[in-house]
């Protein structure tokens, strides 16, 4: 069975406009053959022009949540576990290699979240800690507070990420469309979202697929974009396995993911101080 995109979104706009957005995370898709005139129908009196900003991300959440939404992503990625590799190039254009490990616990929202990241260098192996109030650093068992920019590219890692769109909600943030563009003969919905602390981040959404292909954000004078690649699902959720991330068109970080897994046991000692 193939079930367009524009089908999905049809659907959820007629759930949004009845009672409420949240109704969204509970679509389903019938099982049974979707009747060719009846959809190209409904195609062409859709107009995708007259789309709302909260519509545009409750779209999204639901197809990142494998077409059930926030209930899915809560209940499954209540805990993840990631490994893969990460390549940083510094100022000079030298890049470094390291193999990572990150945990998460869920919050309610992202200053409720706890994240450690850690990071296994050839000469060197240390964790940054994130518990939604605070950053600090482990090496070697022994805390240690980060530099500025090595805590502040922490931090634009989770706020400036997917999760700033999926939890916008929980996060109190607020979205607005500041309407369409076409890059490489992709349709994009552009959406702003800016939250409690004015953090603003522009995310480039398909219009076919209510994925998110690229985000901007501005820090100190710096435009950042991240691209994401190679999405595939993982228990049901959709996943980007690979990330890029540019400062000023200048490739400064790659993220590698090779296993990523949701719902394992984590020990709330890893986000402690000691």
């Amino acid at each position: 069975m193939f079930l367009s995109f524009r089908t999905i979104f049809l659907f959820i706009l007629l759930i949004s406009t009845s009672a409420s957005l949240t109704f969204a995370q509970n679509v389903t898709v019938s099982k049974e053959k979707t009747d060719k005139k009846d959809e190209k129908s409904k195609n062409q009196n859709f107009d995708l022009s007259k789309i709302t900003a909260d519509q545009v991300a409750e779209s999204t959440i639901v197809i990142y949540g494998g077409l059930l939404g926030r209930q899915n992503l809560n209940q499954i990625r209540k805990t993840t576990l990631e490994r893969g590799k990460i390549f940083i190039t510094d100022a000079g254009g030298k890049t470094e290699t390291a193999i990572y490990e990150r945990w998460v616990l869920r919050g309610e929202s992202l200053n409720k979240e706890k994240i450690r990241f850690d990071q296994t260098f050839p000469d060197a192996k240390y964790s940054l800690v994130y518990t939604g109030e605070k950053i600090f650093g482990l090496y070697n068992d022994s805390v240690f507070a980060p530099r500025e920019d090595a805590s502040n590219n922490f931090q634009n890692q989770i706020w400036h990420g997917l999760e700033g769109l999926l939890r916008y909600k929980e996060n109190e943030a607020k979205t607005e469309l500041s309407g369409r563009e076409k890059i490489m003969g992709v349709d994009f919905f552009l959406l702003d979202v800016t939250d409690k602390q004015n953090r603003k981040t522009r995310f480039y959404i398909s219009s076919k697929s209510f994925r998110v292909m690229m985000l901007e954000y501005e820090e100190a004078g710096v435009k950042y974009k991240r691209k994401f690649y190679n999405y595939n699902y993982a228990q049901g959720t959709l996943v980007p396995y690979r990330t890029v991330l540019w400062a000023n068109d200048k490739q400064i970080e790659e993220i590698q993911i090779g296993t990523i897994t949701f719902g394992q046991k984590i020990e709330e000692a890893m986000f402690q101080e000691g």
